[in-house]
């Protein structure tokens, strides 16, 4: 059906070297591998008062292409960062998400960027999702000023407003408020868009969150909330954390749905889904099934609490990537060899943002107290005391 993917994928990008590996900035050809392909999801949907979404999922050669392109693209980045923590050119928290790239590609295929997403601090690949490039990401993952958050927000703290990425955000469940707002401010303005809320399960018992929901269902706000379920709040199981686990069901008074979250195909639908219901009818619940193959944090080796077996069971049987793969050689749209000159060169746009990353300069120790305050409005420093005038910040 399709010829020549590679050829498909290489088409024209910015001549500048921060634009490269921006999945953005990569589109197909709206000519080319469009015959529709039905596909039925892996596993159905499980709802909680609301009819579920169709299990036959239409797609494209195109499309398929992308998703492994993209969700191989991500996951070459995120060990290669890895590697490059354990190497100390990334300092303080990191957290990873190969594995889930599922999740993101597949909210990417239904959404547009007047859409917003905001989540929590495992915001790498949505952020590349979002628009943004490798060499951003590397440079803020290193602390260099052509960062996404100029090398002074690190690994939590990507950010794309522009694209409608309003971070990463260290607090556990912080960012589901914020969501909410956003999504008041969407209906406020009339922008017939959606805000998708993403956190984990190690947050899904937090107030705030269910404080949030119960303001976004009074007011019918065009809100999303993302369950990313990946079965381990950071090293606790989620059945030693929640008497229910089953996230989709806790809104109670707001309908839910689970989904496959390793099938990109089920996550497309899903979305797609939500953002028509959210637009007519206000919040709804999405819980995400996936599963992390790093630890919570590069601090955290993933094995103490979990056996290999576990892992690597989940790798041959659920891995998003290489059920792609299948799918793309089931449909005779490409060999297995075009799909590694693919992955060749994924590798290389990685090589090639890491080597430019690390020639970026550190920020200036004038950028130390920027983008703290508002613009004019410092803050006076005094002792403890309240007398020692110690000086104004800018």
């Amino acid at each position: 059906m399709a010829r020549n993917p590679v050829k498909l994928l290489r088409t024209a990008v910015s001549s500048n070297p921060l634009l490269r590996g921006s999945l953005s900035a990569r589109p197909f050809s709206s000519t080319d591998n469009s015959t529709p392909i039905e596909v039925e999801t892996t596993l159905p949907f499980t709802s909680h008062q609301i009819e579920p979404p169709s299990r036959i999922v239409s797609t494209t050669a195109a499309e398929l292409l992308k998703f492994y392109r993209d969700m191989f693209l991500m996951r070459r980045m995120e060990i290669a960062a890895d590697s490059l923590y354990k190497s100390k050119l990334i300092r303080g928290f990191c957290h990873l998400y190969d594995g889930q790239e599922a999740v993101c590609a597949g909210m990417e295929a239904a959404i547009t960027r007047s859409d917003c997403i905001i989540t929590g601090y495992r915001d790498h690949c949505l952020f590349l999702g979002r628009g943004g490039t490798l060499m951003e990401v590397f440079s803020e993952l290193m602390g260099r000023k052509d960062g996404c958050s100029k090398g002074k927000g690190g690994s939590m703290h990507f950010y794309k407003k522009e694209n409608g990425f309003y971070g990463g955000h260290g607090i556990v469940g912080a960012q589901v408020p914020l969501g909410c707002g956003l999504a008041f401010a969407q209906k406020y303005d009339k922008a017939e868009a959606v805000t998708f809320t993403m956190y984990g399960d190690g947050a899904a018992n937090q107030g705030q969150l269910f404080e949030a929901l119960n303001i976004a269902a009074l007011w019918n706000l065009p809100s999303v909330l993302v369950c990313e379920n990946n079965h381990y709040g950071m090293g606790t199981a989620e059945w030693r954390a929640a008497k229910s686990p089953a996230y989709y069901k806790r809104g109670d008074y707001a309908p839910g749905l689970k989904v496959d979250g390793m099938d990109v195909l089920a996550v497309k639908q899903a979305v797609s889904y939500a953002k028509e219901h959210a637009l007519k009818n206000g919040p709804l619940i999405l819980e995400m099934d996936t599963y992390r193959y790093h630890g919570h944090s590069m601090s955290d080796p993933g094995s103490t609490y979990r056996t290999r077996d576990e892992i690597s069971g989940v790798r041959q049987e659920r891995d998003p990537i290489e059920r792609v793969r299948k799918l793309v050689l089931l449909h005779n749209i490409a060999s297995a060899a075009e799909l590694k000159d693919i992955e060749k060169e994924a590798k290389k746009e990685v090589d090639d943002a890491i080597a430019l990353a690390k020639e970026s300069p550190m920020p200036d120790s004038s950028e130390l107290f920027s983008h703290v305050y508002v613009k004019g409005f410092g803050v006076e420093a005094y002792g403890a005391d309240r007398k020692d005038f110690k000086g104004l910040l800018p």
